[in-house]
């Protein structure tokens, strides 16, 4: 089949940035250029579809997501903009009334500032004590429980505390409800996905997907893949359900042996081999180095304004071993390192493996990027490291606790997309949905204007660090594909890829910045098929 989409303003995201028609035939370009030509490469039996000079985009590519996990989310109580304890309890409290049958009360999105940063389980009792409660913080790496959570999951006073997390306590030693970290997936995530049916995994992922295709998101990385969200994008495929490409990073955690810890690379080579698909791929693992600045537990080379120093949760010598196995296998590796200490470990490891390795084809990246020295910076670029961030973390609105904990004149440097760039070092774009809104136009706007998409009447959160659209969305869409291997398949308008595209209402372009915050999209085609109209 043969489609003709004309009279268009398309950015492609290519090395001809601009086009009005576009030819779709068995699902990828045929053509991308002007009207008339389009018409003669379309054929007379084209079904032809006049856009009316509405703006064309590619789809775009989250670079970072937990794709299961963002469909979770939708069916948590949403406590994202709530800056209050009252608002946070007030949200809860009115989920619980209605929804009488649940038999636990799963929340999302809370910031630690809104809580003092150090919340406990009486303040989640006051509200809902006759089942549990379990809260995750916006940035996914705390979780707090309220009494009849941590009694459901066995943490107790004497409950210790694995490498890497910490189960709080009080100064009398009882447990808060608090857990951070390692302690966090070792201790809490293995109950909850006890409670969690493979119906519920596919009722998530489908709910995600819904929300991507309404959103414009055509395809995602999705950095932490463990067994269950798999299966359940394995079930998606086979029923031809994606509307997504999905390319996997297995996740790989600190195990306290080199042997265990290789183990897991070699579970993501097998994975690697036998999901290799255009829609779903597994092509790497994702390690974890440190925690956030908010929750004072990313490995920062300076302490933080209270004095803490956390240590990382991998060290270069746990680490090295791991990555050069992984790079050894052709997979690439995606390192969570938020703090500057951290991502000085991410960057040796790769140095240990290209020493070990010798030359060959890589992409390896380090996720986040918050706080870090300019000098790391050429040293990552000089590497090839790909540097993977997320816009919508820098928001104005989310920035007062982030700045109160480092304190100092690091803040003055936060989120540096462009010194990326400038050295040399390939830049991407995404939301670590469900850690935040997975809607890529909000993003768009805090990467043009580094203002604030949840308060716009903030002042811009280092101005100088912002970005040209245009410059932006490649960044979400062209490169954030080519960092997973798929610059030959999606993220640009160009002939020979997968006809994956959306369609505004505005120019955004040329209207105002604050009109991104308001853009719909009315038409997301994936894969030459329309899955979404407004």
């Amino acid at each position: 089949m043969t489609t003709l989409y004309m009279h268009a303003q398309v950015f492609t995201a290519d090395a001809r940035r601009r086009a009005t028609a576009i030819v779709v035939r068995d699902g990828r370009f045929a053509y991308v250029g002007d009207d008339d030509t389009a018409r003669r490469i379309a054929g007379t039996d084209a079904v032809t579809v006049d856009l009316g000079g509405a703006t064309v985009l590619p789809g775009f590519v989250d670079a970072h997501a937990h794709v299961v996990s963002t469909g979770e989310a939708a069916g948590f109580v949403d406590l994202w903009g709530a800056d209050t304890i009252d608002e946070i309890q007030r949200r809860i409290r009115e989920f619980a009334e209605a929804h009488p049958a649940a038999t636990r009360i799963r929340a999302q999105g809370w910031q630690h500032a809104a809580v003092g940063g150090r919340p406990t389980r009486e303040l989640l009792d006051a509200v809902v004590a006759d089942r549990p409660v379990y809260a995750d913080a916006y940035d996914l790496h705390s979780i707090w429980l309220n009494t009849a959570a941590l009694a459901e999951t066995g943490i107790g006073d004497d409950t210790a505390d694995p490498a890497g997390g910490m189960v709080h306590r009080d100064a009398d030693g009882r447990a808060t409800g608090l857990v951070d970290e390692t302690a966090m997936h070792l201790l809490v995530h293995p109950v909850l996905a006890g409670f969690t049916t493979d119906d519920d995994r596919d009722t998530a992922l489908a709910a995600a997907l819904r929300g991507y295709a309404a959103a414009g998101v055509t395809a995602a990385t999705d950095m932490g893949l463990d067994e269950d969200d798999l299966a359940a994008m394995v079930r998606a495929e086979a029923a031809g359900a994606l509307t997504a490409h999905i390319a996997g990073h297995w996740r790989v955690a600190p195990m306290g042996d080199e042997a265990t810890n290789l183990g897991q690379v070699a579970r993501a080579v097998e994975l690697a081999a036998s999901h290799s698909s255009e829609w779903l791929r597994v092509v790497g693992i994702k390690v974890m180095i440190d925690g956030t600045v908010d929750g004072c537990t990313a490995a920062v080379g300076h302490p933080y304004s209270d004095g803490s120093d956390p240590e990382p949760v991998w060290s270069l010598d746990e680490l090295a071993p791991v990555v050069a196995a992984a790079d050894a296998a052709g997979l690439q590796v995606a390192m969570h390192a938020i703090g500057d200490a951290a991502v000085r470990i991410a960057i040796s490891a790769v140095e240990h493996a290209i020493a070990v390795n010798g030359p060959r084809h890589r992409r390896h990246r380090i996720e986040h990027l918050e706080v870090v020295d300019r000098a790391d910076i050429d040293r990552l670029a000089a590497l090839g490291i790909t540097a993977s961030m997320q816009p919508v973390h820098a928001d104005p609105a989310i920035q007062a606790n982030w700045r109160a904990v480092l304190g100092d004149a690091r803040v003055d440097r936060g989120f540096p997309w462009p010194e990326m760039t400038d050295a040399g070092a390939p830049l991407v774009f995404g939301t670590d949905s469900p850690t935040s809104p997975y809607a890529p136009l909000p993003n768009m706007f805090i990467a043009a204007t580094r203002r604030s998409a949840l308060d716009p009447s903030l002042p811009a959160n280092i101005p100088a660090y912002a970005l040209p659209l245009m410059t932006a969305i490649e960044h979400a869409t062209r490169d954030a594909a080519w960092a997973s291997h798929a610059d030959g398949s999606y993220g640009r308008i160009a002939a020979g890829l997968h006809a994956d595209f959306i369609v505004l209402d505005r120019d955004v372009f040329t209207a105002a910045p604050d009109e991104l915050l308001e853009t719909r999209v009315v038409r997301t085609v994936v894969g030459g098929r329309t899955i979404h109209e407004a």
